[in-house]
């Protein structure tokens, strides 16, 4: 927004006309899942028009011959075919965006929670490449974090391939420096992620989860699915702040102290900053720092780990992984942050993670233009089901609504089912009449909002209040082999008007007083 305000133009991507897309000077609204389409014509365009950036793909890049082969057929006429975005504003995107002086491609979940979710990134990642907008200051590609600290919890390890620093579990001497420092053999396979894990229990390979801050009862695609394996597991453990209602299913709840103020550590913003944390509370009597309640885990099953400061288990982090290596809590205070790479207690840290790709001749391996072509959705939109519904978030609630649902705002209405005036005329059904929501695997009711953000064929829930309205009930849960996210963004669905006793036993039903679900008991 302070861009936008100093004169940056501004082009947003998205189905729905969100609150971003009113600032924008340009609005895209394709339809759900055609971001690769989208991506590649504008690629083929800025190719056609001779405004690729042929110096910086000559020397920092491989394979763009075939990835110019590759959009080769995506034309601004085939593309609006399949986005509905007319071909002149992807003509205008096209050029706007490689004849900048700096350009960033910033993304959400949008562009990740669908089937083929790496591949949407890999076709912004091209267009970077493609214009030399990655690696200098003010150009890159930003993945914008949903939550705090998510870039810090991939930095320690918490991915199924990768140890702390992105050192690759499968590597043999990136993994045995692990194997020394801990005294242990470290498994050389990569683990599952966590669509592979419902996967594993389905086929009843995984029978106990432990669970550190999630909800994943409801924040799952296809909740059914969901709720019948998490309680089919023969152990189900449950750390965290609150009594969510995967806890209340799990079998052992141990109750977390609340990361941002009554621990101590560090947390990583998603431009590499690692920061301090400090802590300002002690926690409620009964509840603990995580790294206490894991370190006495481990000292229960014959595992004496000792009673490690934060400071203790970061210098060993320090140790371990090389683009840590510099960061001394000495020097992030003093300095109020580093961002990583950062090799020594001499090095300032790396600005900018690309930059190396502007040196000649490049330091490294060259990056690497990926071939990626355009699938739709897997849930496909017919008679029968003839709606598309995406789902997100509004700026006052949080994920599954365990954090925020607890108190009251200003800004927060009722979940409703958002629909386009187009569509509430054609299902003859008013605003805040209250229908029946079904998807090939589930069923749901909610009101009617309608919502002139939306184009016709096009609705929208969030997944704040499943006590309301259990949205994952309805989403698929068809995952990107290569990431393991659920197709989130792209359900189809029908809606039904309910019949007069289903409609006034609905109205009783939430009447009713709210559900006391989310409160812990002693």
């Amino acid at each position: 927004m302070k861009g936008v305000h100093r004169g940056a133009k501004l082009y947003v991507i998205d189905p729905r006309r969100t609150s971003s897309a009113r600032w924008a000077d340009v609005w895209l609204g394709l339809d759900v899942g055609s971001d690769i389409a989208l991506a590649n014509a504008v690629g083929r365009e800025i190719i056609a028009a001779g405004i690729d950036n042929r110096h910086f793909i000559d020397n920092a890049t491989s394979g763009f011959e075939a990835y110019r082969e590759s959009v080769e057929p995506y034309t601004l006429e085939h593309a609006e075919s399949i986005t509905g975005v007319p071909a002149s504003l992807i003509q205008d995107l096209a050029h706007a965006y490689a004849r900048a002086d700096r350009a960033q491609l910033c993304w959400t979940l949008g562009i990740t929670e669908h089937h083929n979710a790496v591949d949407n990134v890999f076709a912004l990642i091209n267009l970077a490449l493609l214009t030399g907008h990655v690696g200098r200051y003010g150009s890159g590609v930003n993945p914008l974090r949903g939550q705090n600290n998510v870039q810090g919890g991939g930095d320690m390890g918490a991915l199924p391939d990768r140890l702390p620093g992105f050192q690759h579990v499968e590597n043999d001497d990136l993994r045995a420096k692990f194997d020394r420092a801990w005294g242990v053999k470290v498994p050389p396979q990569r683990g599952w992620h966590l669509s592979g894990m419902f996967h594993a229990m389905e086929e009843g390979q995984l029978r106990g989860l432990y669970v550190i801050g999630e909800n994943p009862l409801h924040s799952e695609a296809d909740q059914n699915r969901s709720e019948r394996l998490l309680k089919g597991l023969d152990c189900l453990v449950v750390q965290d702040v609150l009594l969510t209602p995967t806890a209340e299913i799990a079998g052992v709840v141990l109750p977390a102290a609340s990361g941002w103020c009554e621990t101590e550590g560090t947390v990583t913003s998603s431009e590499r900053r690692v920061q301090r944390v400090r802590k300002a509370l002690d926690p409620p009597a009964g509840a603990r720092d995580d790294m206490e309640i894991i370190c006495e885990l481990a000292r229960r099953i014959g595992q004496d780990w000792g009673r490690p400061s934060a400071e203790d288990v970061w210098n060993e982090v320090r140790r371990l992984s090389p683009m840590h290596a510099g960061m001394s809590y000495a020097r992030l205070e003093a300095l109020g942050g580093i961002q990583w790479p950062c090799y020594d207690e001499s090095h300032p840290g790396e600005m900018f993670l690309h930059g190396r790709l502007w040196q000649e001749p490049i330091v490294g391996s060259k990056a690497q233009f990926s071939v990626v072509e355009f699938e739709p959705p897997v849930d496909a939109l017919d008679e029968d089901f003839p709606l598309r519904l995406t789902t997100g978030r509004h700026l006052e609630s949080f994920n599954t609504g365990v954090q925020t649902s607890g108190y009251s705002s200003p800004l927060r209405a009722p979940e409703m089912l958002a629909l386009s005036p187009e569509d509430v005329e054609r299902y003859s059904v008013s605003d805040g009449e209250r229908v029946r929501i079904r998807s090939r695997r589930g069923s749901a009711e909610a009101p009617v909002h309608m919502d002139d953000t939306l184009r016709p064929g096009l609705a929208f829930l969030s997944i704040h209040f499943p006590d309301q309205v259990a949205t994952n009930l309805l989403t698929i849960d068809a995952t990107d082999p290569k990431s393991g996210t659920a197709e989130f963004k792209a359900t189809a669905i029908r809606i039904e008007k309910l019949r007069p006793s289903d409609a006034e036993a609905s109205e009783i039903q939430q009447a009713q007083p709210e559900s006391l679900a989310g409160v812990s008991a002693p």
